[in-house]
């Protein structure tokens, strides 16, 4: 049955042809049977060809097939050959044309469906007594169920067939809007990893370089103090390095389930232990908290330490060697406040800024798109009296 099935879906032209022959048989055994109407055949056999080749090519051609189908029943009509077995294929044009004809032949199909019949007992009155004009009527009415029906079942089809395709077309376009949507994640994940290791790397390693000049200088002089930068260079450069493998691990891997566990995520109350670390490059750093700590989203609180971490690096790399920094961290009852300022040299931090200088401006560049992301304000720029001040606000929910 599967195997007759597949075999009509892949020829239904040839289908068509076997059935438009099979009804030509039928017809010519109609009309051996009726030797009396012999005299029709001249002019029934061309109009039963042209059923026949309609039921053939109804597929192909729809819309051709129904006119011309009209055109042998207008000549059935005009040379009075009385209906026989071969106007069934009258029934299967309407039906093919509602289902996959162009909307006039379907309509066009209708009306012709809706007359025939009429036009049928007109042309040719049944045996019920000509007096009867209520049974004449009840027979045209009978005989043009028949046709309203094929022409229901095949718009019934048209309209099934256009539901399944438009579902089809809608679970296409989700899932390309899918991928779409899994690329962009990809692309912003691949960009917060990157801030990430911006960070990492811009921070620990001008501890390090900090940390390597002290130890130069004092080498002769205070050995202890210089064996106790190296050995802060040994622990922040081993800190960097795992934290490089977690995010590397990450673009490498591709895994969104695991990034969690590779990507470092500090917090607030580590601000005092970068605070702590900055102190003991040198850099003469203020630290204080205001209102009443208490838990935020997870993103403010990575996005206050990032900030803080930065503009701390950027005051070592850009203040001076006399400078000096003052954090503040203001809890309010909708968001996070921070304050950082130096009181080094602001020309350099406007260029950085401007991107003049230390990679094009990358790092003010980070901050400002952390900021953003979780729907906060960031101001940055010189002091009047010198030295550089960021400020921030961080909402507790992002506003849209």
């Amino acid at each position: 049955m599967q195997r007759l099935y597949d075999f009509i879906r892949r020829h239904p032209t040839g289908v068509d042809s076997f059935w438009a022959v099979f009804l030509l048989g039928l017809f010519g055994l109609s009309m051996v049977a009726n030797v009396d109407r012999a005299g029709e055949r001249l002019a029934a056999v061309p109009i039963a060809l042209g059923l026949c080749t309609a039921v053939a090519l109804r597929r192909r051609a729809p819309e051709k097939m129904l006119l011309l189908t009209v055109v042998m029943g207008v000549a059935q009509l005009v040379f009075g050959v009385v209906p026989s077995v071969a106007d069934f294929a009258m029934l299967v044009i309407v039906f093919t044309v509602a289902a996959v004809g162009e909307r006039w032949a379907s309509r066009l199909a209708l009306v012709c469906a809706l007359c025939a019949a009429g036009i049928s007992q007109l042309r040719w009155p049944s045996s019920v007594p000509q007096s009867s004009v209520a049974g004449q009527i009840f027979v045209g009415v009978v005989m043009t169920v028949p046709f309203v029906l094929a022409w229901v079942l095949g718009d019934s089809m048209r309209t099934r067939r256009a539901y399944f395709s438009q579902l089809e077309e809608r679970a296409a376009r989700l899932e390309r809007e899918r991928e779409a949507q899994s690329k962009v994640a990809v692309a912003a994940e691949r960009a917060r990893i990157a801030r990430e290791l911006h960070d990492v790397v811009a921070h620990n390693v001008s501890v390090m370089v900090v940390q390597a000049d002290g130890a130069a200088y004092v080498m002769d002089a205070a050995p202890d103090q210089a064996r106790q930068a190296l050995e802060t260079i040994s622990g922040t450069g081993r800190q960097a390095l795992a934290e490089m493998r977690r995010l590397l691990g990450v673009l490498r891997t591709g895994d969104a389930q695991e990034s969690g566990e590779y990507v470092p995520q500090p917090d607030v109350e580590q601000i005092e232990d970068l605070v702590e670390q900055v102190r003991q490059t040198g850099l003469a750093v203020d630290f204080k908290v205001e209102g009443t700590p208490r838990p935020l989203p997870s993103g403010v609180e990575l996005t206050a330490y990032r900030i803080v971490q930065e503009a701390l690096t950027n005051t070592r790399k850009h203040g001076g060697p006399d400078a000096g920094a003052s954090v503040r961290l203001v809890y309010f009852d909708d968001g996070l406040g921070l304050l950082v300022e130096d009181d080094g040299r602001g020309a350099a931090h406007e260029l950085y800024e401007d991107g003049g200088a230390d990679g094009a401006g990358h790092g003010m560049i980070g901050m400002r798109e952390r900021v953003g992301m979780v729907g906060g304000t960031l101001d940055a720029g010189p002091r009047p009296g010198g030295g550089f001040r960021i400020s921030a606000l961080l909402p507790l929910k992002p506003t849209h």
